[in-house]
């Protein structure tokens, strides 16, 4: 592009960034190459690429946008988010320390809990990052990485992103923010001194519930032999984006401002709507980091744009209540997932947080009561027409 990236709107960096006309045939989508191989020009010659695992010329347009959007030094593309936080974890030694946030999407719980401590040895410390003198009070000498998600999964807690870097600098650990719920739209860690960002792919940034990718972003300030190391461990173990679902997620990157607009939008309607109406439909709790009387209200209008689209609540009359409200829904799906168009309910204790054990779940807060709304771009009346009726039955 003729101006510097820098210079222009993330409206306009999700439709362009590291994309230009094919040059072949003026083309203004980019190519899809499913080659698996290319012609080398001699030893140790090539135009750029040799085997599609390694580098594939329609993943390297992908990635640079990506990177473009999250104020990346480079960006990688991966098959599933949790193939990208696994092999984020290969940067580790064994036997490595890390200080996670109690409240993750369940998957990640098992990869640390289930997988990750039993195949390295990696000792896992959770604890409340909402709780700043908790994190810095976890930390340790010891520890070589600190995770986290925020707004968090699926309790939407907040985490002070700056006060957390601060923390982990002290002892060298490096970061890694879980920026799924919010985008690069709505939030920027990378900018707030964070080391790398991770994205289920599958939910907002492709937002049409037909594609499964992972991607992680690397800031600038990591040294470049950490992002080196990085590409060697995708390519080593295979981790890599299939050609066409990278096109399929480019595609689906040029909407992502104006579909995160009509989310944000559509979820702070609602969640207002329902704290107006607590009393009448038995709700004991309401979370949505927008309301003043999130905990961490504060904290996120500081450092997100927006406040997403995820809404959770906990409802009176315990499971079977909530399990009746979530069927009886008829716009919102009762499934699994976020951030595609359609709007989504689901039960975390029996669906993405069942692998967690019962008491853990307790002490978190992830009751047998609790839903989770993934609010999408339908009409807002309509999804607000949707939940009073299943609220009041």
């Amino acid at each position: 592009m003729m101006l510097k990236a820098n210079m222009l709107a993330i409206e306009t960096r999700a439709i362009h960034a590291g994309q230009e006309p094919d040059p072949l045939t003026g083309a203004v989508v980019q190519p899809i190459y499913t080659a698996s191989t290319f012609v080398q020009d001699g030893v140790g010659e090539n135009k750029g690429y040799m085997y599609s695992r390694t580098k594939n010329p329609t993943r390297s347009t992908l990635e640079v946008c990506l990177a473009n959007l999250e104020s990346a030094s480079d960006a990688l593309a991966f098959p599933t988010g949790l193939s990208a936080a696994a092999t984020i974890l290969e940067l580790l030694d064994a036997n490595s320390e890390i200080v996670a946030h109690h409240d993750l999407y369940g998957g990640i719980y098992r990869l640390f809990s289930m997988v990750r401590n039993r195949s390295s040895g990696h000792n896992i410390k959770f604890v409340n990052f909402s709780d700043i003198d908790a994190v810095r009070d976890a930390i340790s000498d010891k520890t070589k990485l600190v995770w986290f998600e925020t707004p968090s999964n699926p309790l939407l807690e907040i985490v002070e992103i700056e006060g957390v870097v601060r923390a982990a600098k002290e002892v060298g650990a490096m970061t890694v923010c879980d920026n799924t719920f919010s985008s690069p739209y709505c939030q920027r860690p990378l900018e707030m001194g964070v080391d790398f960002v991770l994205h289920s792919a599958t939910k907002f940034l492709n937002g049409h519930s037909d594609l499964l990718a992972g991607v992680v972003a690397i800031s600038p300030s990591v040294p470049a032999e950490i992002g080196e190391q990085l590409r060697f461990i995708q390519n080593s173990v295979g981790a890599v984006l299939d050609p066409i679902s990278c096109s399929t997620l480019l595609r689906s990157l040029k909407t992502l401002t104006v579909r995160m607009d009509r989310h944000i939008e559509n979820a702070s309607t609602i969640a207002a709507h329902v704290d107006a109406n607590r009393g009448r439909y038995g709700i004991q709790k309401l979370l949505f980091p927008g309301l003043e009387s999130h905990p961490g209200h504060e904290i996120a209008k500081k450092q997100m744009k927006g406040f997403g689209s995820m809404v959770s609540f906990v409802l009176d009359g315990g499971q079977d209540r909530a399990n009746r409200v979530a069927q009886n829904l008829e716009i919102f799906a009762y499934a699994v997932s976020l951030g595609g168009v359609e709007s989504l309910v689901q039960h975390p204790a029996s669906m993405t947080h069942k692998i967690l054990p019962p008491e853990r779940r307790e002490a978190l807060g992830v009751s047998d009561s609790l839903l989770r709304i993934s609010v999408g771009i339908e009409h807002v009346d309509d999804l607000i027409a949707d939940l009073d009726q299943a609220l009041m039955m």
